[in-house]
């Protein structure tokens, strides 16, 4: 098995733009097949919306993949506009699959540099696409510039506990890094409000995925585009004694005789800043005790 199969691996922690593009691209037809957990989060972030008395006229959702989210949202708000934002042109192949009554339109950009105008979004929903930005400051800058003031964003991504156990088993095997190091909640709410963004609210739910083998965890996440993506990947071969290394350490959290896969999601809000004095108002997000604690348990999609 070559290193480019060995999925989330960051020898630097720079991720490859480039790279991770034609990974998504090359995944997007068997996608969700695959797409389990990503499937799971996407119901729970749009469910959310109910909680909010909110009339978008238009909607964007970015990091589309294969449109299921746009397609909800275009139901759920029928006279709304919608556009779906992907930056593999594969995912958006399969979103003009998935939407069968026309309800929303498709756009090939980089989430790092819309092709939008400013303040032009009311609703701006992203789910799990924030783990391949390795500069969330730029992100949520580009946000914040594309929403329209007291516009809602709303978005999940993921935390440093995420894959805890495959990384674990790596440290035993070499000495490189092989899951991405993902930002921690008070450092996105810190990002959140560093680009204008208002009365941030963040809150964690924990899932545990299950798999027979390590392998099968692996083929899971190179199916869904989650390979290796950062420049200073390893070029060569995985020796046979460093992966029978990371199965024999991954092998002591078997438990009822599966191989749990753990994933740390963070579900995030806030607003638009109405003017500058909004944006500054008190320099502080919220994230409410109560509502970790009864997200805080583990789930299994």
């Amino acid at each position: 098995m070559s290193d480019a199969e060995h999925s989330l691996h960051s020898g630097t922690g720079v991720l490859d733009r480039s790279a991770i593009r034609k990974n998504f691209d090359e995944a997007a037809a068997n996608y969700d097949k695959s797409a389990v957990l990503q499937a799971r989060v996407r119901q729970q972030l749009i469910e959310r919306l109910d909680w909010i008395a909110f009339e978008p006229d238009t909607i964007l959702d970015l990091g589309c993949g294969t449109g299921h989210a746009a397609r909800a949202l275009g139901a759920r708000w029928p006279k709304a506009r919608v556009v779906a934002v992907d930056f593999a042109p594969g995912m958006l192949r399969e979103a003009a699959r998935h939407d069968d009554s026309g309800r929303f339109e498709r756009l090939c950009a980089d989430a790092l540099e819309l092709p939008l105008p400013d303040a032009s979004v009311d609703l701006l929903y992203s789910n799990l696409m924030l783990p391949w930005c390795d500069d969330l400051d730029t992100a949520f800058a580009e946000m914040a510039r594309v929403l329209r003031p007291r516009g809602l964003l709303t978005f999940t991504t993921l935390g440093p506990d995420t894959l805890i156990e495959l990384n674990e088993s790596w440290h035993e095997a070499d000495d490189y890094t092989h899951v991405i190091p993902f930002a921690d909640m008070h450092d996105i709410g810190d990002g959140l409000i560093r680009a204008g963004l208002v009365e941030p609210v963040l809150d964690i739910v924990r899932y545990t995925l299950t798999y027979p083998d390590v392998y099968s965890l692996m083929r899971d996440l190179k199916a869904i585009g989650a390979r290796n993506a950062t420049t200073g990947r390893p070029r060569g071969l995985t020796g046979r004694q460093t992966m029978r290394t990371v199965e024999q350490t991954y092998e002591r959290h078997r438990h009822e005789g599966k191989l749990p896969a753990s994933y740390e999601v963070v579900f995030g809000q806030a607003w638009g800043a109405v003017d500058r004095s909004d944006a500054e108002r008190d320099g502080e997000f919220a994230i409410p005790v109560s509502a970790i604690r009864r997200r805080g348990g583990n789930e299994s999609p």
